[in-house]
């Protein structure tokens, strides 16, 4: 068993305003992190929503599953 080394760890030997500040950047850049995941994530669902509603009558017939040889005759 490791015996405790006191006042070797990283957060005492730095400054503890420093230790704050690093720990706020932190949460900070995880937070815009997120943001921009979920920008991307509204973007790319508005993009197929445009695409859908572009679609031309040929496109949404071929992705019908509805067998339109049967009706032609």
């Amino acid at each position: 068993m490791r015996p405790k080394r006191e006042g070797n760890q990283l957060s005492d030997q730095l400054n503890q305003d420093l230790l704050k500040q690093l720990k706020e950047k932190k949460i900070s850049l995880k937070e815009r992190e997120r943001d921009k995941e979920e920008q991307e994530r509204q973007k790319r669902i508005k993009q197929m929503k445009d695409r859908e509603a572009n679609k031309s009558f040929e496109e949404l017939l071929n992705e019908s599953e509805l067998d339109w040889e049967k009706f032609k005759k």
